[in-house]
């Protein structure tokens, strides 16, 4: 199947430049790896990714979740089972942004490549884009053990093995 999703990438922030490659091919590479697994092969949709700093991730925090600090990743999803789009227009599934710093600090701190941290990353915001949570029990197994799957097959080593995250 061709995966038609449509994903933007953006880098608010210089740091982001220390990854090795280009940081649009690394995103683009783990949003659609975990489109596929999902089953979001063949959808029209579309995902903004933004790279940023821990400050902007910290605003952003503190005014949707309450939460004066930064944190790794946040998902801002724009769509549910009911979101209708004209035919031949992608779905939004919603807005992903990544704090620099934090996922910096993470991966060092676990002993891992900042490039297989920030993949970790993606993929974990793309499912929760697709409504998947780790707020229940039963729910956050299913997550990781999707997330774990999906990383594998990127050639990335299990990052609950190690309490990455």
């Amino acid at each position: 199947m061709v995966n038609r999703a449509d994903i933007l990438v953006r880098i608010d922030d210089d740091h982001w430049a220390q990854l090795p490659g280009d940081p649009d091919i690394l995103c683009q590479t783990a949003a659609r790896a975990a489109l596929s697994a999902a089953g979001w092969d063949d959808d029209n949709v579309e995902i903004s990714i933004l790279l940023t700093s821990d400050t902007d991730v910290q605003a952003l925090n503190r005014d949707y979740r309450h939460q004066d600090k930064p944190t790794n990743v946040l998902s801002f999803a724009t769509s549910d089972d009911e979101t209708t789009v004209p035919e031949g227009e992608a779905l939004p599934l919603g807005d992903i942004v990544v704090a620099f710093e934090t996922v910096q600090r993470e991966a060092e701190s676990a002993g891992i490549s900042l490039a297989d941290h920030t993949s970790h990353m993606i993929v974990h915001g793309t499912l929760h884009l697709l409504h998947y949570d780790h707020e229940i029990e039963d729910e956050a197994v299913e997550m990781e053990a999707l997330e774990t799957a999906i990383l594998a097959q990127m050639g990335i080593s299990d990052p609950y093995a190690r309490n990455e995250i």
